[in-house]
Order: C-alpha cells, then structure tokens, then sequence
C-alpha cells in the first residue's frame, strides 16, 4: 500500500513548478535520545518524508530547478558495514540515486562542500527554520555568505522563505494513494475501538484497554500508535491529554479513549467515551446525548466551499444550549457564546487537519476574518465535547455546578473526508449512539 515512486516524483515537480529559480532545502528529522545511548525508534519528518519517501536520518534533500544537470539531490549516510552491524542497513549514495529517483546523491559529509552550486545561480532559499538549530545555522551562514559576495557577483539568493508555504497546501489535499492509506490507518483504529469497547469492564485498570488497543495496532500491520493513547476513566476524562493510564476503573465509570493507528507514517484519530458497566446514569446520558447531537450537527456541515469554521461554530451553538437547558450555564446563548462563558466546559476547538501528522499542517485562516474552505481531499477531526470537573469553576456570573454533574467527561471523534458530494466519515465503523454501546 505503500506510495509509489510516480506520485514522489509528481511532489517534488509540483514544489520545484513554485519555486522557479529557487532552491529549497529539506532536512531529515533527528535521532532522539530516550535514555543513555538508547534511542527513540526512528520517526522521519513529514515534509521530508512527504517529498522522497527516505526513511533514514542524517539526510538533506535539494530541489533545485533552476540548475542545469541536477533538479534533485540527496545528501545520505553512506554504507558503513561496522556501523550498520549496529543500527541496521542504509540504502547509501549509489542506492539512493536508483531507488529514489535523485539525479545526485552525495554523502552526509560533503554537504558543506557541494550545497553552493546550486543555491549560487539561485533568487531565494526556501527552508524551514525548524527544530535542528544546528541546520539552521549551516543554512544561514551558506545564505550570509552569499549575501556578503552578491555586490560583486550579481548571482546569489537574497532572500530565505519558509518552504512550509510550498510544501503545507499540497498536503492538505490528499491523493488517491494517500486515502488508501488513511483508510487502512483509520480502518485499524476503528477496530481497536471495537476491541477495547468489548475487553474494558469494571476492576480492570486503563492500562489493561491501552494494551489491547495497541496491541491491535501492532497485530494488523500499524506502526503503533500515532499518538500517545488516552486511556481515561472516571475524572480522568476531564484531563484533555491524560495519558499515564494508571487508574482502576470503577463501577460507573465513563471511560474514554482517545487513540489512533499510523499506517505507513499515515494516522487515525479516534475518540469514544462509554460506560464500563454498560449502562449510562441519567447525568452522563444527558451530557453524552449532547455531544453526540453537537458532533452529529457538525459533520452535517463539513462540506466542499463551506469555510472551515462553521462545523465549530455550530457544534458550540448546540453545546451551549444544552448546558442552559440543564442549568449549568444561565443567560442569553449568543452573549455566553460571545464572552466564551461556555469555556470551563469546552475549552477546545471541534477538529483539526489530518493525515501525515495527527495534528496535520495547512492554514485554518488567511486572515482573522477569512478561514480556509473546505476541498475534496481534506480530512478532518471533529470532535466536540463536555468536560465537567470535580473542582470546575464556573465562569465569573455563572451558576456553581451541583455535584452530580462533576466528574463527567465526554469527547466523541471521528475523522472525516471532505468529498466532491459532500463528506464521508471514515470512522463510522465505531458505534457511538446509546443503543449501541
């Protein structure tokens, strides 16, 4: 399932048919240290990863379209049998040319040496100024230099621009390939879900449900979790990112989860809360038929030409008017709407992008009246809830919250396709109404 070569190369020649007579320069992600000389299993980065399909770190792509034999380079790790004993295979300088479509590769070393030539008939760098603070500087000190000779030259970039602007519109759009592989990571996910729902019971504690759910990641093909899995019963809810899944669940708990599967570097995102025991008392009944009215509301309005932040606005319309309704909040819906009283009890946005990252890149806004709209090839999270908590402090004029109320959190989420008729949700083989759980 995995991408193929024709659509890498499709990437890199839609970015270079931006850039003009620019260069831009793509680094891999870092190896991280977990403890001593042991480190994190290798994750690469997206944009990298996006463009070239490389999967090993201490690597720099160029794309440079304006240069006369080579529009495409590779700086790699070269084979090293004594090394590679050690830490496993590399593809190498020779290898990465065949397999990966460079017209150039050189080794990681001789970056410093061989970046000039093709920045040096170059009108601008693009580069991300990001995590690798080491880079960073390489990069600016071959732009100063540059800079510092254009007087007598007349050649030179002078100018360094994000190449997230490049890079960041195309992602949101996702392929043909790349829906296959959302599907596959989304289709894992659901099934998780579907195991944790049926394994969780009163006594067992959170780690024991996290465990399964990855175990089923790991047991259908998935690189593991594309996130820290949120594993939360009780209170516990209530706590957005709870991830140490330590707590055993008690009769009467809700229990939400929160995970998702990387598939090939592609990712689910799920969010389903339920009753351990199988049974809703009336308060957290009230509080889940609400969410699942506001998600249900706010789907119905991610459509293509619908700007992204009508499927918020209209799940915060629905919540609030139900916590008026219980008398949690008091007051006119669109001025508690207006000065955010609702916040104590939903203090995050409905969704975000998704895809190579859970949290994935592209603009929500061109400007802080303007939002993004909706296009077939988008995917999106949405995902209202209600987190109400023991100590929850109302807003200032609000009424204090009775204590039947506290302790309940509910989040409900699924990731959904923008398409040309309107949307598909690509989670929907995870129950959510009552009868059903």
């Amino acid at each position: 399932m995995s991408i193929d070569a024709t659509e890498y190369r499709h990437r890199r020649e839609q970015v270079m048919g931006k850039i003009g007579r620019g260069t831009a320069v793509f680094r891999s992600a870092p190896m991280v240290v977990m403890h001593n000389d042991v480190e994190y299993p290798f994750r690469q980065d997206s944009d990298f990863f996006y463009l070239t399909g490389f999967n090993e770190p201490e690597a720099v792509a160029v794309l440079a379209p304006h240069h006369e034999e080579h529009r495409f380079i590779l700086f790699v790790q070269p084979k090293d049998p004594e090394k590679e004993t050690w830490t496993g295979y590399r593809v190498g300088v020779e290898q990465a040319k065949e397999r990966y479509g460079a017209d150039e590769a050189y080794p990681i070393t001789e970056f410093n040496e061989k970046f000039p030539q093709y920045i040096e008939k170059a009108e601008q760098i693009y580069y991300h100024l990001g995590r690798d603070e080491g880079f960073n500087q390489t990069i600016l000190q071959h732009w100063q230099r540059f800079i510092m000779t254009y007087p007598r030259r007349g050649t030179g970039p002078l100018a360094l621009v994000d190449s997230n602007s490049l890079v960041h519109p195309l992602r949101q759009v996702k392929s043909a390939a790349e829906l296959e592989l959302m599907r596959r990571a989304t289709a894992i996910s659901a099934e998780a879900h579907n195991r944790a729902r049926h394994f969780a019971k009163p006594g067992m504690y959170e780690y024991q449900v996290q465990a399964e759910i990855e175990h089923t990641f790991r047991l259908q093909g998935g690189m593991g979790p594309a996130y820290p899995s949120i594993v939360a019963s009780g209170a516990n809810a209530c706590i957005l990112h709870y991830t140490e899944n330590d707590r055993q669940m008690q009769d009467g708990d809700l229990l939400l989860i929160d995970a998702g599967c990387a598939f090939d570097y592609y990712n689910g995102d799920i969010t389903r809360t339920f009753p351990v025991n199988g049974q809703f008392n009336k308060y957290q009944q009230a509080i889940y038929e609400l969410v699942l009215a506001a998600q249900m509301k706010a789907i119905a309005e991610v459509q293509p030409g619908k700007a992204y932040n009508e499927f918020h606005d209209i799940a915060v319309c629905v919540l609030v008017q139900g916590l008026i309704d219980f008398g949690l909040l008091q007051g006119d819906l669109e001025e508690l709407i207006k000065e955010e009283k609702y916040k104590p009890f939903y203090m995050h946005r409905t969704g975000h992008w998704l895809g190579l990252d859970v949290h994935d890149v592209g603009m929500y806004q061109s400007s802080p009246e303007e939002w993004q709209v909706l296009q077939p090839g988008n995917i999106l999270t949405v995902e209202p809830g209600i987190y109400i908590a023991p100590d929850i402090k109302p807003a200032e004029g609000q009424p204090e919250v009775p204590p039947e109320w506290r302790g309940i959190g509910v989040r409900i989420e699924d990731d959904v396709l923008v398409t040309e008729q309107g949307h598909e949700v690509l989670t929907a083989d995870v129950p959510k109404a009552i009868a059903d759980l």
